[in-house]
């Protein structure tokens, strides 16, 4: 099975969420993302290298975005979660700043 690591921002949005119901929901989006990491829709031009995986839940649009890193074995690495409300712009911001450093 693939392994899974979250970047702290995103472990402590899915930590503080209250609601059991969506808790599980994303948690169910990371097992089908572990099962098969190409079950994500690929972005492209700023974006290109990252996957978004979306999770409906009560009328609200929620996204996850990860990228797949090749090491030993394949390691997918979730960069963000959280709403669709300027996901995108926020996620360009994070992304930028990870393939910098």
């Amino acid at each position: 099975m693939t392994e899974v690591r979250f970047l702290p921002p995103t472990a402590k949005f899915i930590k503080r969420l209250k609601d059991k119901k969506l808790k599980n929901l994303y948690q169910a989006a990371v097992d089908k993302i572990r099962e098969d990491y190409t079950v994500g829709e690929a972005k492209t031009g700023d974006l290109s290298g990252v996957y978004g995986y979306d999770i409906y839940y009560n009328k609200t649009n929620y996204k996850l975005a990860y990228t797949v890193e090749y090491l030993e074995n394949v390691v997918v690495v979730v960069f963000m979660a959280g709403t669709r409300e300027n996901f995108c712009d926020q996620l360009k911001t994070v992304y930028e700043k990870s393939v910098i450093s």
